[in-house]
């Protein structure tokens, strides 16, 4: 039973555009290691951008410069 985990910053996602990707990355571990989508399960964490950084600094400043 695959498991994929995606981790998105909390800012906007829309259901359709979380729901292709869910479909997305069903698709790609059908396609590519033959897997049974039936059993697949892909999880998406959104994560407030305070609380994910990048070069010491949060998302949340990053994008306010």
């Amino acid at each position: 039973m695959p498991y994929v985990n995606i981790k998105i910053t909390k800012d906007g996602a829309t259901a359709e555009q979380k729901a292709r990707l869910i479909a997305g990355a069903t698709q790609l571990l059908v396609d590519v290691l033959d897997k049974n989508p039936q059993t697949t399960v892909v999880v998406i964490d959104e994560v407030d951008t305070d609380n994910w950084g990048i070069g010491g600094e949060s998302i949340t400043v990053r994008r306010r410069k």
